[in-house]
């Protein structure tokens, strides 16, 4: 059923339930997995000039921890990784294309946490946009 797929990642501790179920979902289709991080071109843009080149070397920094950490989960011997740069949900979509993807799949909240309920969200563009089946994985609650 699932041959492929890409599991998107922010690093974020909210997102990591979406990683576990992406990863348990592959393993139970021994599918490929495919891991994405996106550097928000429109955060470094709207930054000062004189910082843009420190605040994306920092993001794809943080990029490469989060995908080792996407990595160090998978129980599969082979995870395909890529950090790119520009719109996320529209990199997102892409990315599924680009690999074939047979499934998306993404947390509800990232690293902006509750201020992206006024903006709207990435993974609400990935659905709207993506002609993959996408699954968002929402973050329970602690008790």
């Amino acid at each position: 059923m699932f041959d492929s797929v890409v599991v998107a990642t922010d690093g974020s501790e909210s997102v990591q339930r979406a990683v576990h179920v992406a990863l348990d979902l592959a393993d139970r289709f021994d599918a490929a997995v495919y891991a994405l991080y996106v550097v928000d071109a429109s955060e470094v843009e709207s930054s000062p000039e004189s910082v843009r080149d420190e605040l994306r070397d920092a993001l794809e920094a943080d990029g490469e921890d989060a995908l080792s950490t996407v990595e160090a989960l998978a129980s599969a011997d082979d995870v395909t990784t890529a950090v790119r740069e520009g719109r996320p949900a529209a990199e997102i979509t892409g990315y599924a294309r680009e690999v074939d993807a047979d499934l998306v799949a993404t947390g509800t909240r990232g690293r902006h946490g509750e201020n992206r309920f006024l903006v709207g969200s990435v993974a609400e563009r990935v659905v709207r946009t993506c002609d993959r089946p996408v699954l968002t994985v929402r973050q329970l609650q602690e008790e």
